[in-house]
């Protein structure tokens, strides 16, 4: 089967093209936004969701957690961090299966393995055990993301990417204040153990899902631009592998990756973001309880209901906005906005009292942060060469993971140390605003990095 694809009417909106990794062609029409349909970017979306309830059941359940097994903030904080790091350092080999393996049926397995992580979560029954389930199920949380990140970008073209990663981010944030809602509700309606043992069905529920997803040729959404830009398509183009490609080590093939800076620039500024969102939502319904003296129930499903709007406006407004594609680095620019204004949003938050405006400052503050993430996402697909988007989004995941890592213990340090969870709030807004300079930094080289990735893909 030649690789090349051939024009099917006068007008050149549609070509017949391979789009599958098992071969078959079929007709693309050239102008939709989403050529094979939303479907690929909503199921990932779902994975990400699932992902997300799981790990944050315990943040609306830490309370009565902590009441059980009887530890300290500091060690409540260490819990996520130690996860996160089981995560980190199996990202970057995960990320190398993703640009070798089949995508769709990694992710289906890491989803099963999650939902059977989270029954032995509610099935613990000492501290030590506890802590070793959720530092397993943390590393086998991450996993899903280079390879889905990877399908992602296969499947749309630069000109929607934006769009794509927007639902899957907005499944992956809106499972935050979900699962810290649910695990609030169901801790103070049953026990703690109950909270872990819901995610399990739905788990099972979405891997059957995802598995209907068909596995895409890589490269196919850039071929695709390369089509609508009136490039020729030839077998040598078509390639996504080279022999140096296969050959290279984890390490050498990481340096060469991050030889590209407006990827170092998204990592980083993705690194500080992650640390202060991660730090956010873990504490803020104990924030909620501590400072405003409302329940534990009321104090998660408050967290977790203006965040998850919030969350909802952002995803909306700043996947719309990335996707114009205007020159001078639109999508970073469009990221330094949102990520301004998540940052006031959060300061605002624990400087001002009173339960109405520090709820309105969560929403502000989640629109921020929701509104640049898929952009920063899709920034990173634009400027990494499709065969190697899958050590691309590992090394991205692998740095914004080291840095969520750390959001919760140092919140929880800090309270322990200063005996008030509003200042340990505080220590959130340094990385926050440094994530914004680091973006501003590589502003400028998004175009020409976006380019250079096109043309060796």
């Amino acid at each position: 089967m030649s690789d090349a694809a051939s024009p099917t009417d006068s007008s050149d909106r549609s070509v017949t093209m391979p789009v599958l990794a098992k071969g078959g062609e079929r007709e693309v029409d050239l102008t939709r936004d989403a050529p094979f349909g939303w479907w690929p970017a909503i199921a990932i979306g779902l994975v990400a969701f699932i992902d997300r309830v799981e790990v944050n059941l315990i943040a609306g359940a830490l309370p009565a957690i902590q009441d059980h097994f009887g530890f300290s903030d500091t060690v409540a904080g260490a819990i996520p961090t130690a996860a996160s790091i089981a995560a980190a350092l199996l990202l970057l080999p995960a990320g190398r299966l993703a640009d070798r393996a089949p995508r769709v049926a990694t992710v289906v397995v890491v989803v099963l393995v999650w939902s059977l992580f989270s029954v032995l979560s509610g099935l613990a029954t000492t501290f030590a055990m506890f802590f070793l389930v959720r530092i397993a199920i943390g590393a086998a949380g991450q996993l899903y993301n280079p390879p889905a990140s990877s399908l992602i970008a296969d499947y749309y073209p630069s000109r929607s990417r934006g769009k794509a990663f927007g639902i899957e981010r907005a499944g992956y944030y809106m499972g935050l204040p979900a699962g810290v809602i649910i695990g609030g509700a169901v801790a103070e309606a049953f026990d703690w153990r109950a909270v872990f043992f819901i995610a399990a069905v739905p788990g099972v529920v979405i891997a059957i899902a995802m598995a209907t997803v068909k596995e895409p040729l890589r490269g196919l959404g850039d071929r695709i631009d390369r089509l609508k830009a009136g490039g020729a398509e030839t077998s040598s183009t078509a390639a996504p592998h080279t022999a140096a490609t296969i050959n290279a080590s984890i390490i050498s093939e990481a340096k060469t990756l991050l030889k590209v800076r407006t990827l170092r620039g998204v990592i980083g500024a993705q690194a500080m973001l992650s640390l202060g969102v991660a730090g956010l939502f873990y504490w803020l319904p104990t924030f909620f309880e501590r400072v405003e003296d409302i329940g534990e129930s009321a104090a998660s499903g408050l967290a977790g209901g203006v965040g998850g709007t919030g969350i909802v406006i952002g995803i909306i407004l700043g996947s719309r906005m990335g996707d114009k594609a205007r020159p001078g680095g639109w999508r970073i620019r469009v990221a330094c906005g949102f990520l301004l204004i998540g940052a006031i949003g959060l300061s605002l938050t624990v400087l001002i009292p009173g339960v109405p405006i520090r709820a309105a400052m969560v929403a502000v503050a989640c629109i921020g942060f929701a509104g640049a993430i898929p952009n920063l996402t899709a920034a990173a697909a634009d400027v990494v060469p499709s065969a190697n988007r899958g050590m691309g989004f590992a090394l991205l995941q692998f740095l914004t993971t080291l840095g969520g890592a750390f959001g919760p213990l140092l919140v929880g340090f800090m309270s322990d140390t200063l005996d008030s969870i509003s200042l340990a709030m505080l220590c959130l807004l340094p990385p926050l605003f440094f994530s914004i300079v680091i973006l501003a930094r590589v502003r400028s080289t998004y175009d020409t990095d976006a380019r250079t990735a096109l043309a060796t893909t």
